[in-house]
C-alpha cells in the first residue's frame, strides 16, 4: 500500500511519454533506404522507483540508455533492466535513511559534475527525479550542461514541484532555452494517466485500510488493529478516544544496512601453483582408485568365470553401461520423471525370464505344472503389466509438456522399419532362411539400440516423445527376439499360448492401470510399477534356480542370488515410496533405534547368506543337513531380508527425499535386470540392465547435487544423519498473504515470465 512507488511509477513512464512528445526524432534507430536515424541517448539521473519505470519504458521504445544515482545498490537494478550505470570516480555511499538518497560531500558533488558535463554533450534527453525529503531538490543539470546540450534535447524533470533538478525548470510548464533544449516542468505526471494512477490508489488505499485490522488474525470475521505495523501505528493519530500523536507514535526507523567483510587473503604465485597441484594430485588420486577397483573387478571376473561366453556377455554390459554414463548427462532436468518413467518401463524386460522359463516347461496344457513354471508365469505377467503401463504413463507425462502449436507428430511411419525388422525375424522362424540365432541376435542388437536411443531422445522436449516412441519399439524387439530364443529352446506350441495369454493378461491390466492415473499421481505410479519389475526379478531367478538347482556354475549361483537380494530391495522400497508420494503413509522418515546398525545387520545377513548358497558343504556339515535345503533357506532368507531392508532403507528417508529414492530403485531395477541377464547368459538383459543402472545411478548422483543431498546417506537409508533434532525449534517468519483467484489471474496475466516448481 505505498501511495508514493505506486504514481511515482506512472510518473516514470509518463516522463519518456512527454519526452517523445517532445523529442524530434525516433526513439528506436532506424536503417531505410532513405537513410539512417540513430535510436535516441537517454540519462536517467536517481534510480528509484521512478527513475526505474524510465528506464524500462526508454528501453521498451528502444533508446539506449544510461542511468546514475548516488546509491551504489541500484547498480544491480539497473543493469538488470539493460541499461549502464555511470559512476563517479570518487567512493562515497549516498544512501540514506527509508531507502531516499542523502545529500553529498562537495567532492563528490565535484566529481559528479565533471561527469554529468560530459554525459550532456552525448545524450538526447535526460530525466531527473532526485528528491531529498525535507530539503530543496538539488539541481543535478545546471545551466553548463544545458548549454552543451545539442538543440531539439528534453530534459523532463520529475522534482520541478520541489525547485527542480535542472535550472531553468518552470513548473507545470515546458519551457525552451536560447539553444534549444526543451525542459518539461509538470508536476502533474501521474494525473495524466488518470484511470491507471486511480486504479493504483483505490488499490494502495484498500489494502491499508485491510492492513489496519481485517487481516492482524487471519481468522474470518476478526477485527484487531494491528500496532505492529509501521505503516498502521505511524498513521493512526487516536485511538478509543485517546490522542496518539505526536507522543504515542513510534517514528519508523528502517533496519540498518549490515555491510558484509570479506577477508581477501592475498596468495603469492608459488602457493597459487601449490594448490593447484594438489587439486590436480587429488583429481589423479581419485582416478587411479577407482581405476585400479575396476581392474580388481575384472581380474576377479577373470579367474571365477567358467566360461568365454561371460567374458562377451561382460563386455556387452561395460559398453552398455558407458553408453547409459554418457547419454543422461544431456537429459534436460524438467525431464528427469519422463526419463525415469520411460527407463522403468523398459525395465519391464525381465518378461525374457520369465518367457524362457516357460519355453524349457514340458507341460502341453496351457496351465503351468511345476513350481518354476508358475514363477515363470508370475514374472511374465507383472514385467507385462509395467511394460504397457509404464510407456502409457511416460506418455501421459511427455503430453504435459506438448504446446498447441507444436507441429503434429507421424509416429506412423516409424512403423515400416519396424514391421520389416519382425518380419524378417519371422521369415527365418518359419521359412528357415538364414540362421535363425544369428537373426535373433541381430534383432536383440536392435533392441539394445533402440534402448540407448531412447534415453538419449529424452534430452530435450522436442525429441522427447520420439524417446517413447523408441523405447517402444527397443522392449518389442527384444521380446520379439526372445520369443525366436524360445522356439531355440525346442518350446512347445503351449509354451507360446502361456506367454500371449500372460502377456495379453498384463497389457490389459497395465493399461487400465495407466488410463485410470491424473497428472498429480503419475510420479507415485512410477513407483508403482518399479515393484513389480523388484518382484519379476525375484521370480524370474528364483524359477531358473529351481529349474535346474544340480547344474548350475557358481557364477550363475551369484546371479540368481544378487537378482533376488537386488529385487527385493527394489519391491518393498517402491512400494513404501508409493505410498509416501501418494499420501497414505505418512512423509516423515521413520526413526527406529540403532537404524544404521539394523541395515549393517541385514546387509551382513545377507552376505553370509550368499557365502553359504555359493558353498553349501559347510554350512551343511554343522547343521547336518542338506546342501541343496541350505541353498534353498539361504535363498528364501535372503528374499525376506532384502524385502525388509528395502522397507527399512526406504521408510527411514523423508517424503522430501522421495524424488531422490525413485532413481536409487530405478538405478537397482537395472541391476537386477543386469543380474538375470548373466543368470541367463543373455546379452540383451546385460545390455538393457547396465544401461539403466548406470543412467539411473548417475541421474541419482545429479538430483542429489541439485538438492543439497549426501548421495551415500540416501542410498544407506539417511545412514549419517541425526535421528532426533537438536536445538530449538525452527520459528516460522514472514507473513502470510492472502490471495483470490481473480488476482492470482490477473498476476499470471501480466507477467512476463512465470516459473512453475511441480511439488512431490
Amino acid at each position: 500500500y505505498d501511495v508514493l512507488s505506486s504514481q511515482a511509477n506512472i510518473a516514470g513512464y509518463r516522463a519518456i511519454i512527454e519526452a517523445a512528445e517532445n523529442f524530434p526524432r525516433f526513439f528506436a534507430g532506424q536503417m531505410t533506404a532513405a537513410g539512417k536515424v540513430p535510436p535516441a541517448k537517454v540519462l536517467v539521473l536517481g534510480a528509484g522507483v521512478a527513475g526505474l519505470a524510465a528506464i524500462q519504458t526508454a528501453k521498451n521504445m528502444g533508446a539506449i540508455v544510461r542511468a546514475f544515482d548516488v546509491r551504489p545498490v541500484t547498480k544491480e537494478q539497473v543493469e538488470s533492466m539493460g541499461a549502464t550505470f555511470l559512476e563517479v570516480p570518487f567512493k562515497e555511499d549516498g544512501s540514506g535513511a527509508g531507502g531516499y538518497a542523502k545529500e553529498m560531500s562537495d567532492g563528490f558533488k565535484a566529481a559528479q559534475a565533471a561527469m554529468m558535463l560530459e554525459q550532456a554533450k552525448e545524450v538526447d534527453i535526460i530525466i531527473t527525479t532526485a528528491l531529498i525529503p525535507g530539503r530543496k531538490a538539488p539541481v543535478l543539470v545546471g545551466q553548463e550542461m544545458l548549454d552543451v546540450m545539442r538543440p531539439g534535447s528534453v530534459c523532463v524533470d520529475l522534482a520541478a514541484e520541489n525547485g527542480g533538478n535542472v535550472a531553468q525548470t518552470v513548473a507545470n510548464e515546458v519551457v525552451e532555452t536560447s539553444n534549444g533544449v526543451k525542459i518539461v516542468g509538470y508536476t502533474d505526471l501521474p494525473s495524466r494517466l488518470a484511470a491507471t494512477s486511480s486504479n493504483l490508489f483505490g488499490n494502495n488505499v484498500a489494502k491499508f485500510i485491510l492492513s489496519i485490522g481485517p487481516q492482524t488474525t487471519k481468522e474470518k470475521g476478526m477485527y484487531q488493529i494491528d500496532f505492529d505495523d509501521d505503516a498502521v501505528q505511524n498513521m493512526l493519530v487516536s485511538h478509543e478516544g485517546e490522542a496518539r500523536w505526536p507522543d504515542k507514535i513510534t517514528p519508523y526507523n528502517p533496519p540498518p544496512i549490515t555491510k558484509s567483510t570479506e577477508v581477501v587473503v592475498e596468495m603469492t604465485e608459488e602457493e597459487i601453483m601449490a594448490e593447484k597441484n594438489q587439486i590436480q594430485m587429488d583429481s589423479f588420486v581419485k582416478n587411479t582408485a577407482i581405476a585400479s577397483i575396476a581392474v580388481a573387478g575384472l581380474l576377479l571376473f577373470g579367474f571365477t568365470t567358467d566360461s568365454h561366453d561371460s567374458v562377451t556377455l561382460l563386455a556387452s554390459f561395460a559398453l552398455a553401461g558407458l553408453a547409459g554414463y554418457q547419454v543422461v548427462w544431456g537429459v534436460a532436468p524438467a525431464l528427469h520423471s519422463p526419463l525415469m518413467a520411460v527407463t522403468n518401463a523398459i525395465s519391464g524386460m525381465t518378461a525374457v525370464g520369465g518367457m524362457i522359463l516357460l519355453a524349457h516347461g514340458q507341460s502341453s496344457s496351457i496351465v503351468p505344472d511345476s513350481p518354476a513354471m508358475w514363477l515363470g508365469a508370475v514374472a511374465t505377467t507383472l514385467s507385462f503389466i509395467n511394460i504397457s503401463g509404464g510407456f502409457l504413463i511416460s506418455g501421459k507425462m511427455l503430453d504435459l509438456f506438448k504446446r498447441p502449436n507444436d507441429p503434429k507428430d507421424v509416429f506412423e511411419l516409424y512403423g515400416i522399419p519396424a514391421g520389416l525388422l519382425v518380419s524378417g525375424l519371422a521369415l527365418s522362424a518359419f521359412t528357415g532362411i538364414g540362421d535363425l540365432s544369428n537373426v535373433s541376435g541381430s534383432v536383440g542388437i536392435a533392441s539394445a539400440i533402440c534402448c540407448i536411443a531412447a534415453i538419449a531422445g529424452l534430452a530435450n522436449q522436442e525429441t522427447a516423445r520420439t524417446g517413447n516412441i523408441l523405447g517402444m519399439a527397443g522392449v518389442g524387439f527384444g521380446l520379439a527376439s526372445t520369443t525366436a530364443d524360445m522356439s531355440l529352446a525346442g518350446a512347445g506350441a503351449s509354451a507360446f499360448e502361456q506367454v500371449g495369454l500372460l502377456g495379453g493378461l498384463g497389457s490389459g491390466i497395465g493399461a487400465v492401470l495407466a488410463s485410470k492415473v491424473g497428472p498429480t499421481e503419475l510420479p507415485q505410479t512410477v513407483a508403482a510399477f518399479h515393484s513389480l519389475v523388484g518382484i519379476a526379478a525375484m521370480t524370474g531367478a528364483a524359477g531358473e534356480f529351481l529349474s535346474s538347482p544340480d547344474s548350475l556354475a557358481t557364477g550363475t549361483l551369484a546371479a540368481v542370488y544378487l537378482a533376488i537380494f537386488i529385487g527385493g530391495i527394489t519391491a518393498t522400497g517402491s512400494m513404501i515410496a508409493f505410498g509416501k508420494l501418494s499420501g497414505s503413509l505418512s512423509s516423515k522418515a521413520l526413526s527406529l533405534p540403532g537404524r544404521d546398525y539394523l541395515n549393517l545387520g541385514m546387509l551382513v545377513s545377507s552376505i553370509i547368506g550368499m557365502a553359504a548358497f555359493l558353498n553349501p558343504s559347510p554350512m551343511a556339515d554343522i547343521l547336518q543337513m542338506d546342501p541343496e535345503a541350505i541353498r534353498l533357506t539361504s535363498l528364501s532368507a535372503v528374499a525376506g531380508i532384502s524385502a525388509l531392508l528395502g522397507l527399512h532403507l526406504t521408510a527411514s528417508i523423508g517424503g522430501a527425499d522421495m524424488p531422490v529414492v525413485i532413481t536409487v530403485l530405478n538405478s537397482y531395477s537395472g541391476w537386477a535386470l543386469c543380474a538375470e541377464g548373466f543368470l541367463l547368459g543373455n546379452a540383451l538383459l546385460a545390455q538393457v540392465g547396465a544401461l539403466i543402472g548406470f543412467s539411473g545411478a548417475i541421474l541419482t548422483w545429479i538430483m542429489c547435487e541439485a538438492m543439497g543431498r549426501n548421495i551415500l546417506s540416501v542410498l544407506l537409508g539417511g545412514a549419517g544423519t541425526s535421528q532426533q533434532g537438536t536445538g530449538e525449534a525452527m520459528v516460522m517468519e514472514g507473513e502470510i498473504n492472502i490471495s483470490t483467484l481473480d488476482t492470482v489471474a490477473d498476476a499470471l496475466k501480466e507477467a512476463k515470465n512465470i516459473m512453475i516448481v511441480p511439488g512431490y
